[in-house]
């Protein structure tokens, strides 16, 4: 069982659909779907119940899918330890999957220009941590959305956007030009899983307790919208399928996107990235 395939697997699971998924792995479907059909040979059973619409995991595939995050995570603190011994100058940026900033590729060209010698990782991670994998010492920094407990950690703001309400566009709301929290204070909203930082749950939450499904991942988040008609919130200018509307969302602060790294870190690697990233978000 390759790490490799690991990957393809997870990124599967966490899309819920094989082209999002090569889309997000950079390769082209049929061999994703081949590495994963041999996984399931390999293990002796099925990990996705297939649809039209989708995939969604088995019973075996949910099981798989906690052991291979596990590992996967093992695997990153050990190449980081390993590159460390070795004296290979390396940095490993932690970032959401899901594609939820389209400005990453920008500070990424701009590093990899400035930095043609050291070893850069990339490590997404789910929409449970806000830190993508900072505070569990993953990665060296992070680009992601605040807020989030920042004790301990240095935050700098790259960016704001302005968020909206997801809804399937028969939705009554989804003809209105703008929304309020109030006005959506009767709906379901998606719901982290419990440890979820609780600052973070509260913003995505409109800032007020709210009941709804649980989710780990943006496609599971469109998807509880669509398939439950839960209320959604994602920044502005996101891409969302067809049958989904955003409206822009009022009194509610916007969604800061943020470079956040250890506190006193003094690691040169990490401070001339976010030197790059907060230039290039502001291009």
């Amino acid at each position: 069982m390759e790490l490799r395939t690991l990957r393809y697997f997870v990124a599967v699971a966490e899309e819920r659909h094989f082209g999002r998924a090569a889309t997000r792995l950079h390769m082209s479907q049929p061999p994703l779907s081949r590495a994963i059909k041999r996984l399931e040979a390999d293990l002796g059973a099925l990990l996705f119940a297939r649809s039209p619409a989708g995939v969604a995991l088995t019973p075996v595939g949910a099981v798989l899918l906690d052991e291979a995050r596990a590992l996967l995570d093992h695997a990153d603190r050990v190449r980081g330890r390993v590159s460390a011994a070795a004296g290979v100058a390396t940095i490993t940026v932690g970032i959401h999957g899901d594609g939820t900033d389209p400005g990453v590729p920008g500070p990424a060209a701009a590093y990899r220009r400035s930095h043609p010698g050291v070893d850069i990782h990339v490590r997404e991670t789910d929409l449970t941590d806000p830190t993508c994998g900072l505070r569990a010492g993953l990665v060296d920094v992070a680009l992601t959305r605040a807020p989030f407990d920042e004790t301990a950690l240095t935050v700098r703001t790259l960016r704001t956007d302005p968020v909206g309400v997801v809804l399937r566009a028969d939705d009554p709301l989804a003809r209105r030009e703008e929304l309020r929290p109030a006005d959506l204070g009767d709906r379901r909203w998606f719901q982290f899983p419990q440890g979820t930082d609780p600052l973070w749950q509260s913003y995505w939450n409109g800032g007020s307790p709210r009941e709804g499904p649980v989710v780990r991942a943006v496609q599971e988040c469109l998807q509880a919208v669509l398939w439950n008609g839960t209320v959604g919130l994602a920044p502005l200018g996101h891409d969302l399928p067809a049958e989904l509307v955003m409206v822009p969302l009022i009194d509610m602060a916007p969604s800061r996107v943020v470079a956040v790294w250890n506190e006193g870190d003094t690691n040169p690697l990490v401070r001339s990235f976010v030197e790059i990233a907060t230039a290039a978000y502001r291009r």
